[in-house]
């Protein structure tokens, strides 16, 4: 497994951080859906859905297995419990997406414009958010191993309670994070171009960041010790 050393001193190897996993999708020749609307528990397999209006359907407890939801408009979509498994979701966008407790494994999320998604009490396990932006993203007690947001803006995100575990962070904004009784293992920050944590400063143990982004959370770390810095 890869691994990347942070660059402080004190010979090679030391502070070395794992890298995440990422997916390797080879999707299958799909089917467009056709069946109108998203059933509870329904099984999707081979499936693209284009250009598809999701607009308050219930797919909860759905599987989707080697799909393509491209375009996708998922305005108080009902999704939580679903797993969603070797598949791909390109351009979606909407507000307020229920999935809550659902697994993503082995997935692509690109170019999304959601808000208000609820991904609280989700496993989240080889997964790419590349590009984008997501406001007020719900992740509170959700597991995160082996997940890469590359490119993409996270505005509010809330990960109380969260466990993170090979998590890499590549040329992201990340705004306004609340990181209350988050647990983290191997967590790259350090490509996060802007990096603003609201709440839990004193849970980044686990986390690697660079000297630039130490100088610019000096004021909060600071202020969590109780320090006053004057002069």
């Amino acid at each position: 497994m890869a691994r990347r050393v942070t660059g402080e001193s004190g010979g090679p190897g030391r502070g070395a951080v794992k890298g995440a996993r990422r997916p390797e999708l080879r999707l299958p020749p799909l089917e467009p859906f056709q069946d109108g609307e998203l059933e509870p528990d329904g099984d999707y397999d081979s499936l693209e859905f284009g250009e598809a209006d999701l607009t308050g359907q219930d797919g909860g407890g759905a599987r989707f297995m080697d799909c393509a939801l491209k375009g996708c408009v998922l305005d108080e979509t009902r999704l939580h419990h679903a797993r969603i498994l070797d598949s791909v979701l390109s351009g979606p966008r909407g507000v307020g997406t229920d999935l809550a407790d659902a697994t993503l494994r082995d997935v692509e999320l690109v170019d999304a414009r959601l808000g208000g998604v609820q991904l609280h009490g989700s496993v989240l396990e080889r997964v790419v958010i590349r590009g984008g932006k997501i406001d007020y993203l719900n992740l509170r007690k959700a597991r995160l191993r082996d997940v890469v947001f590359e490119g993409c803006v996270l505005v509010e995100p809330d990960f109380g309670g969260a466990r993170l575990e090979r998590v890499e962070f590549v040329d992201c904004a990340v705004k306004g994070v609340d990181l209350t009784g988050t647990e983290m293992k191997d967590v790259d920050l350090r490509g996060v171009a802007e990096l603003e944590i609201a709440r839990g400063v004193d849970r980044l143990a686990g986390a690697v960041i660079s000297s630039g982004q130490l100088l610019d959370l000096a004021p909060v770390l600071a202020a969590q010790l109780g320090i006053r810095v004057e002069g």
